[in-house]
């Protein structure tokens, strides 16, 4: 599988995300920058999740339908034809960071995979619908992290 750079111009890796970005803030999506997409890519796609949430994995976002073509993601937009799916919150779309109040800091891993195949899901789609539409189809990945701490 080959690597992808994913960046963001809001964060560095492993840097905290600026508030204007959470849950209970502005809840605008980060910008996201990236390069490396391998030759083959039908579509790409996107998962951001927060491991250390007490219930478990959080989903923040899913995105599908990306264009093998796109380079970056601009704050709070999602291009014509990607489709956003469901978040832990229950709605669609960019659910941002809200860690309870005195937790140390989460972890939000942002994924960008790039996939051989179309992977033909509809607005509202889970994060496992992605992974299960993407398993055997992963051509290249690339990871931010990104910390956010209440």
């Amino acid at each position: 599988m080959e690597t992808i750079e994913l960046r963001s111009p809001s964060f560095n890796d492993h840097a905290p995300i600026p508030p204007r970005h959470a849950h209970d803030r502005e809840n605008v999506s980060p910008a996201l920058e990236w390069s490396g997409v391998p030759a083959g890519t039908a579509e790409l796609c996107l998962v951001c999740e927060d491991p250390d949430a007490p219930s478990g994995t959080f989903v923040h976002w899913v995105v599908a339908g990306l264009e093998a073509t796109l380079t970056a993601l601009q704050e709070g937009a999602v291009p014509a034809g990607a489709v956003e799916g469901t978040n832990g919150f229950g709605e669609k779309g960019w659910g941002g960071p809200q860690p309870p109040p005195g937790d140390d800091a989460h972890r939000y891993f942002f994924r960008l995979s790039a996939s051989s195949a179309p992977l033909n899901l509809g607005a509202g789609a889970t994060a496992d619908e992605l992974r299960g539409a993407l398993e055997g189809n992963e051509i290249g990945r690339g990871t931010l992290i990104g910390i956010y701490q209440r």
